[in-house]
């Protein structure tokens, strides 16, 4: 990455990122009129944060522009490394079947199937010197862990997409956080560390473009052909963070969606519910069912995330362990005040939102 932040280097990002918002936006008007003319709607039900038939799949655009970008910036730096093709790969397999899903619904058990081969095959390819845990605990156990927490992460990033412009803010958040990381780890991480960086800020500029149609009122969803594997992406980059030693950065950068996902999850799996059928009982949901516009919630989240950024950041900074610490409780505080904000404040007698 060092190579690139010159003057020149900065300008050829600007342009890249501008070039990519771009591109999506003018392909996401397109997907959108294609599946409206296909009647590939989101019918709203009492779950709902919508109360009109809307176009689903619109993650379609988001993955066309996006995938062969980054496929690019992996033949230019790292050509020979088989991990970043199998992630290409399972992102292209997650899509299909999510897609699918979309069109006319896949099984539970198909779709997690599906999943779990695709996170298998890339853990499979990753060297052994790259670990969750750095070499504390075995191999296998420690594979074991990060294949959970991969496909745990990919289908809350799913869940997650619940209210208009709430996912492409955090795509942008944490592309845009692994970017400003990778700039930070520099010259250190070498080719590896350019093309995580890079495709970061690929990820993060193709939400924009998308954020354009999504932002409410919105005019197209991503659909689960374009939450899912964006989830497998992201959750392929905070890996790779993770196995390079800044497993802080790579907690802190998704941790309110970490924390909403999974305390309400757990929430509803201890009242016995059906935790994978749709449901309006996440955090930013409820602030939206109290008054909140989707606007209003998703820029409050927008917010915390820049706060998480910087800690982040500021995390692979730091050499010791109460530096850590400091960083994660500090993260923790600001999910917190998050979490508390969106389940309790009283929305004004009037939110217009956007």
């Amino acid at each position: 990455m060092e190579s690139l932040l010159t003057a020149r280097g900065t300008g050829l990002m600007v342009v890249l990122a501008a070039a990519t918002a771009a591109s999506t936006w003018m392909l996401t008007r397109w997907v959108t009129a294609w599946l409206i003319r296909r009647a590939v709607l989101d019918t709203p039900n009492r779950r709902s944060s919508h109360g009109q038939p809307i176009p689903r799949g619109g993650g379609i655009a988001v993955l066309a522009v996006a995938g062969p970008m980054i496929a690019a910036l992996v033949w230019l730096y790292r050509p020979g490394d088989t991990v970043s093709w199998m992630v290409l790969g399972g992102a292209l397999a997650v899509a299909v079947v999510s897609g699918l899903d979309d069109l006319r619904g896949v099984a539970v058990a198909a779709r997690l199937s599906v999943h779990v081969a695709c996170v298998a095959v890339v853990l499979a390819f990753i060297p052994g010197k790259f670990t969750l845990f750095q070499g504390l605990v075995p191999l296998a156990l420690d594979r074991l862990f990060a294949g959970l927490a991969w496909i745990w992460f990919m289908n809350l990033f799913n869940f997650m997409d619940g209210i208009d412009g709430l996912a492409g803010v955090e795509t942008a958040s944490i592309g845009f956080g692994v970017f400003v990381l990778a700039a930070l780890i520099g010259v250190q991480g070498g080719p590896a560390a350019t093309v995580a960086g890079l495709a970061g800020l690929i990820l993060g500029a193709a939400a924009c473009g998308f954020l354009v149609l999504n932002w409410h009122p919105a005019r197209v969803f991503l659909g689960d052909v374009g939450a899912v594997p964006l989830g497998f992406l992201l959750g392929w980059l905070l890996m790779t963070l993770a196995m390079w030693g800044y497993w802080v950065a790579a907690l802190t950068l998704p941790a309110y969606y970490l924390a909403d996902a999974s305390i309400t999850i757990a929430a509803r799996a201890l009242r016995g519910e059906k935790i994978w059928q749709a449901h309006a009982g996440h955090f930013y949901q409820r602030a939206v069912r109290r008054g909140w516009s989707h606007a209003r919630v998703a820029r409050f989240i927008g917010g915390g995330n820049v706060m998480l950024v910087a800690l982040a950041a500021l995390s692979t900074q730091v050499v010791n362990t109460t530096g850590d610490l400091i960083c994660l409780g500090g993260a923790a505080l600001i999910v917190a005040l998050m979490l508390g904000w969106l389940a309790r404040a009283t929305p004004p007698d009037a939110d217009p939102g956007d």
